[in-house]
């Protein structure tokens, strides 16, 4: 229904990229009101109608969750076995809960109360339900008297309940695990409060969030948060500011690395989920980092920038499909902590916007990587510590004083600003001290004089500087952490 829309391209781009038979395809627009009838039709005939029941024990899987304020945590599902009525106690398989039903019905679209649900119908329910972390989506609700029944059958029978136990979980549980960390402190200390009611409220809409208390010497109190994602760091960061009216700071986000220690038998896998928690590393440790493998769809006109940019982000080129004369397909396999770091907006101002990317995590391989410490007049800011890998240390080193050095005001004495790794550094840059003038008083005269005024100024100094103390700027925080750590320009 626009003037550029070009269906029989789409159609047969659908057809070479995913493999999709498109002879039945339909074409719609609700705009116009095209096709409408024909898509109702095409569910009826294509979409097979839901199995028969088995006359198995009640079973049904959980695909969404909501927490409404007045009924506790709404509930849908699909019941796969059995009848759901009002009064029954459920059971979650996983999260071990156990509730009362207060309410059951369907949507239609807006809830509807019925009195059961069958098996191949859809539905919700709710039990005055706290915590959305009991009805985890994936996990599998059965009867609680029907659960209990078979453990006390298996108990009388003298059977593992582990390894016959009637009621089996539906296929597709898996708990969400958190792929990019962050620390969120609140600009202003006295909203700690606030932020830690405003995370646990949102938990419980978003049961993949997870948080834990953190202390920062620089940003004070504050949690580190995992998420399943970029996006989702950014949308929960928002949601954070906008409904809670906080003013937060964000670090610069990171990803999950192991440690191992030994080998076979004796061998010790260490969890860093940040650079403070990074261990020194010896000769018998070995560090795994997380990768990827991505996709990125682009007009062919743009390879060659593309894959100068995975060549930078240490990404190894496993193929390139070209879809049309016009459009190719470039996979890569990438470590994670080089996609999360300013990779996306990279990748759309070299391609002019055009290119799209999608990645999924595939196994965690060995790295040479290194904590990079950052040293302001000897002493070390752990917050500014990041892990990068050993070919790219020199350059983040060089950005990362250079940075501090713009953001860091003058003192009265001199200000060294290092990046190490263990003792050695390798970067440094210098803050010069302020200076007064005083020779201003001098006019003429021998010059004994005036060199006595220079070395009392000098001894000043160096007192104050053994006992000065160097406040960080909370720009110099954001500026750091908005730097680029890639190895590329």
């Amino acid at each position: 229904d626009l003037p550029a829309a070009d269906p029989d391209r789409v159609k047969d781009e659908i057809e070479e990229t995913i493999g999709l038979d498109c002879e039945n395809i339909v074409r719609a627009s609700a705009k116009s009101g095209i096709g409408i009838e024909d898509i109702l039709e095409s569910i009826v005939k294509h979409v097979p109608p839901p199995a028969e029941d088995t006359g198995g024990p009640f079973r049904a899987l959980i695909f969404d969750s909501l927490f409404d304020p007045y009924r506790g945590v709404i509930v849908f599902f699909r019941v796969v076995d059995g009848v759901l009525k009002k009064g029954d106690k459920v059971r979650f398989l996983n999260s071990k809960a156990e509730h009362d039903v207060t309410e059951v019905g369907v949507m239609q679209p807006n809830q509807v109360p019925v009195d059961c649900l069958r098996a191949g119908e859809v539905g919700y329910m709710c039990g005055s339900i706290r915590d959305v972390l009991d009805a985890r989506v994936g996990d599998t609700v059965t009867l609680a008297s029907e659960y209990k029944a078979a453990a006390k059958k298996l108990e009388q029978e003298n059977v593992s309940e582990d390894e016959e136990f009637p009621i089996k979980p539906l296929p597709g549980y898996a708990e969400s695990v958190p792929m990019v960390f962050c620390g969120v402190f609140p600009v202003d200390a006295d909203d700690y409060e606030k932020l830690r009611d405003a995370l646990g409220k949102m938990r419980l809409n978003d049961a993949a969030i997870s948080y834990e208390p953190e202390t920062s010497g620089a940003m004070g109190f504050g949690f580190r948060c995992g998420f399943l994602g970029l996006l989702h760091m950014d949308v929960v960061r928002e949601r954070l500011e906008r409904e809670y009216d906080l003013d937060l700071i964000a670090t610069a986000p990171s990803v999950v690395y192991r440690v191992t220690k030994g080998e076979g038998e004796k061998m010790k896998t260490e969890i860093v989920d940040a650079p403070s928690k990074m261990p020194e590393i010896l000769r018998e440790m070995e560090v795994l980092e997380p990768y990827v493998k991505m996709e990125i769809l682009t007009p062919s006109d743009y390879n060659g920038a593309i894959i100068e940019l995975g060549q930078e982000r240490r990404g190894v080129l496993k193929d390139i499909k070209y879809l049309t004369p016009t459009r190719s397909t470039i996979v890569y396999e990438m470590p994670l902590a080089e996609v999360i770091t300013n990779f996306f907006d990279q990748l759309k101002s070299r391609t002019q916007g055009y290119a799209s990317m999608e990645y999924q995590l595939i196994e965690y391989r060995p790295g040479d990587l290194v904590k990079l410490d950052v040293k302001i007049n000897y002493e070390d800011a752990a917050p500014l510590a990041t892990i990068v890998h050993r070919d790219a240390a020199q350059t983040v080193g060089r950005r990362l004083v250079a940075s501090l050095k713009d953001k860091i005001p003058r003192q009265m004495f001199k200000v060294p600003i290092q990046a190490c790794i263990g003792v050695k550094v390798i970067a440094s840059a210098t803050i010069s001290p302020m200076r007064k003038d005083v020779l201003a008083k001098c006019y003429g005269g021998d010059i004994s004089r005036k060199k006595k005024l220079l070395q009392k100024q000098a001894k000043g100094k160096k007192r104050m500087k053994t006992m000065g103390k160097v406040n960080v700027p909370q720009e110099a925080f954001m500026a750091v952490i908005k730097l680029d750590k890639s190895a590329g320009n």
